[in-house]
């Protein structure tokens, strides 16, 4: 599987939250941190998928999808142990946690691999 198939939903998911916890409770910190970090990561599934078109790795991309998802999971795992709230902290640190595994796992691979042509 490709990062972007991932990175693209991912971002979205945390845009969304940030939405919704600004919409919820007027939290600005939520709505600036989920929207920044979703922005980011959908511009770094972008440029995955932009590099994939031309059949090359974007490494710059992938370091980027590694560390916004690294640090989510370890600033919301802190939320997380402060509150003990489930919504939204313990359900983004977690999700954020796969994602760091699976793009440390991409990374350690060589990234997104290609099809072969067939003639």
């Amino acid at each position: 599987m490709h990062d972007f198939c991932f990175t693209i939903p991912y971002g979205v998911i945390m845009m969304t939250g940030g939405i919704i916890g600004y919409a919820k409770k007027g939290s600005t910190a939520s709505l600036a941190g989920g929207l920044g970090t979703g922005m980011v990561l959908i511009l770094a599934g972008y440029l995955s998928l932009q590099a994939f078109h031309k059949r090359n790795n974007s490494y710059f991309a992938s370091f980027l999808q590694t560390v916004c998802a690294a640090v989510l999971t370890w600033v919301m795992s802190q939320r997380y142990l402060r509150t003990s709230k489930i919504m939204p902290a313990g359900l983004v640190a977690g999700i954020s946690a796969v994602m760091t595994a699976f793009y440390l796992y991409k990374l350690v691979t060589g990234g997104n691999h290609f099809p072969t042509k067939k003639e």
